[in-house]
């Protein structure tokens, strides 16, 4: 799974692109600055709402109701790429 089949929200601080760094929307919405979130617990808030996508990182906005319509339906999961990812309190909650 990757950008090409579903929405990714991003948790990685070292990505070579930061335009799409933690916080970020990948090739939807991008955040600058990008919040340094790194070796600490964080706090994720990620809203889809029909084709409204909003993200909130450890209280602070970094996407506002982007408009995306690629992908209409799909699961939701969750992966890392390199390193320590651990996730706690994982809740899906039907809007």
């Amino acid at each position: 799974m990757g950008t090409d089949s579903a929405y990714e929200v991003n948790i990685f601080d070292t990505r070579p692109d930061p335009s799409y760094g933690t916080g970020a929307i990948v090739n939807i919405a991008k955040v600058s600055p990008m919040p340094k979130a790194g070796e600490k617990w964080n706090t994720y808030e990620v809203t889809a709402k029909g084709p409204a996508m909003t993200v909130t990182l450890n209280g602070v906005r970094t996407v506002d109701g982007v408009q995306d319509t690629k992908f209409p339906s799909g699961r939701i999961a969750l992966q890392y790429g390199a390193g320590v990812v651990k996730f706690r309190k994982v809740q899906v909650k039907p809007i």
